[in-house]
C-alpha cells in the first residue's frame, strides 16, 4: 500500500506544485489519525530508535531496540533500499518511511515504542516523520529532533528544562534540554502524550545530546554507509 502510493505521487513529480499540494494533502488527512494520548503498555520493557543514512542513489534505514532500564542493546536491524524520493522540507516521511519499515520488519523484537530521528506533531502539516511512521506502523512513536520545524519557544522553566514549543498558541512539542547541551525537539508522534514523550526521552538519554537508542541507530546506518561506501571503491579500483 506504501509502496504503490510512493509511485503514485512519484509519477506526479514533473509538476512540484502538484506534487506538493497532493503530499501535504495527504499529511493533513493522515493529521486527524494522530493519537496525541497515552495508549502504551503498562510496563514498558524495550525501546526502539530509527534513523536514515544515504549512500549515492541508497538509503539505509537502521533499528535499534534497548532495554528500557538499562539501555543495553538487545537487537539491531539494517535495511538498505532505493532512495525513491529527493530531499524536500517539511517532507521528510515520504523519503524515509520506507527505509525505515523495512528495517523494523526485520526485527525479531518488537519495541513498545520508537524514537524517531524527525518531528512528529511539531510540524506545519501536524504529522511529521514519527506521526507518519507511527500512523502505518501503528505503533507508539516520539518525534526527537535536532532543530524546530515551525513553531515558537515559550518561556523557558529553569528547573524543569523544559521549553514548550506554540504553534498560533497551540502546544506542538518542547525543546528539552539535558546537562548543558544544546536542546533537543521533542513532539508527540503517535499513541504517546507529549508530557509521557518528554519523560521517556529525558530517561534514555545519558552522555549525550541524543538519546541512547537513536544514537545507536544513528552509528549502525553510518557504519552501514560507511561499509557500502569503502565496496564500493574497492569495486571502481579492481575495474580500472
Amino acid at each position: 500500500m506504501v509502496e504503490m502510493t510512493q509511485k503514485n505521487w512519484m509519477s506526479t513529480f514533473n509538476d512540484k506544485r502538484l506534487f506538493l499540494k497532493k503530499a501535504h494533502k495527504t499529511q493533513l488527512k493522515m493529521a486527524k489519525h494522530v493519537i496525541l494520548e497515552d495508549e502504551l503498555p503498562k510496563k514498558i520493557h524495550s525501546i526502539g530508535g530509527v534513523d536514515v543514512a544515504y549512500f549515492r542513489d541508497l538509503s539505509i534505514g537502521a533499528v535499534a531496540v534497548l532495554n528500557k532500564i538499562n539501555l543495553k542493546l538487545r537487537e539491531l536491524q539494517i535495511a538498505t533500499c532505493k532512495t525513491r524520493f529527493p530531499y524536500i522540507p517539511t517532507l521528510l516521511s515520504f523519503r524515509e518511511i520506507s527505509p525505515m519499515t523495512s528495517a523494523i520488519r526485520k526485527l525479531e523484537t518488537q519495541p513498545d515504542l520508537f524514537l524517531v530521528d524527525g518531528q512528529g506533531f511539531a510540524h506545519p502539516y501536524r504529522c511529521g516523520l514519527a506521526s507518519h511512521l507511527g500512523i502505518i506502523i501503528g505503533k507508539p512513536t516520539i518525534g526527537v529532533a535536532k532543530s524546530k520545524l515551525c513553531g515558537q519557544l515559550e518561556k523557558a522553566e529553569k528547573k524543569t528544562n523544559i521549553t514548550l514549543l506554540k504553534d498560533n498558541n497551540e502546544i506542538i512539542g518542547a525543546a528539552v534540554t539535558t546537562e548543558k547541551r544544546k536542546p533537543i525537539f521533542v513532539s508527540t508522534g503517535h499513541m504517546v502524550s507529549l508530557e509521557t514523550a518528554i519523560e521517556i526521552v529525558k530517561q534514555c538519554t545519558k552522555n549525550n545530546r541524543t538519546p541512547e537508542p537513536l544514537r545507536r541507530a544513528h552509528e549502525a546506518a553510518t557504519a552501514e554507509k560507511h561499509r557500502i561506501e569503502t565496496l564500493s571503491k574497492i569495486d571502481k579500483r579492481s575495474k580500472r
